[in-house]
């Protein structure tokens, strides 16, 4: 049987924790940051969990992560 492909797109945006959860970065960080609070930008640079209802369907696209 072939091997899996790998989703790239998908590989680029999720990392895998020692403990096998997902993370993933906050969105709204690109562009029009002046309206946004400093508070705001800093708190959306750090990243978190992905939500237990996506786990699957992102495991599904990452297959050797």
């Amino acid at each position: 049987m072939p091997k899996m492909k790998t989703h790239r797109g998908a590989a680029k945006r999720f990392k895998r924790t020692a403990n096998g959860n997902l993370k993933r970065g906050q969105s709204h960080r690109r562009h029009i940051l002046t309206k946004k609070s400093t508070k705001r930008k800093r708190q959306l640079r750090s990243p978190i969990m992905v939500n237990k209802v996506d786990v699957a369907s992102i495991k599904q696209l990452l297959p050797y992560a």
